[in-house]
């Protein structure tokens, strides 16, 4: 598991928190599964530019955090499904007010191509 922080530097819980959360791909994960459960493939799809190898990672880290979990059927073919847990559903309000102020902050900063 990947160390959110090095406990002789100055404890900053921001910087804790991105630490875990942060990164290319797992606010893209975490948005994807606040939204329901998922399987690798359904991830993967709404992620075309990420590799297997990639989102196979970023799965495990968020995982070893306990911020999603990870259910396997006992069957041929395997079936694993991801979620998330506790802690992970303790974000979703937090992902919400993120979304709604990136959209805010696009309209009120973006300004739209000229002759759109």
């Amino acid at each position: 598991m990947p160390a959110p922080f090095n406990k002789e530097q100055l404890f900053c819980p921001t910087e804790t928190a991105l630490g875990i959360i942060g990164g290319k791909w797992k606010g893209m994960i975490l948005w994807c599964l606040s939204r329901r459960t998922m399987r690798f493939g359904e991830l993967h799809r709404a992620m075309p530019d990420i590799t297997q190898r990639m989102l196979t990672k970023q799965l495990r880290d968020l995982e070893a955090f306990r911020i999603i979990d990870r259910k396997v059927y006992p069957e041929v073919p395997p079936k694993v499904e991801y979620s998330l847990s506790a802690h992970g559903l303790a974000l979703k309000p937090i992902l919400d007010d993120l979304e709604l102020w990136s959209r805010d902050y696009l309209e009120t900063n973006i300004k739209p191509e000229a002759g759109r």
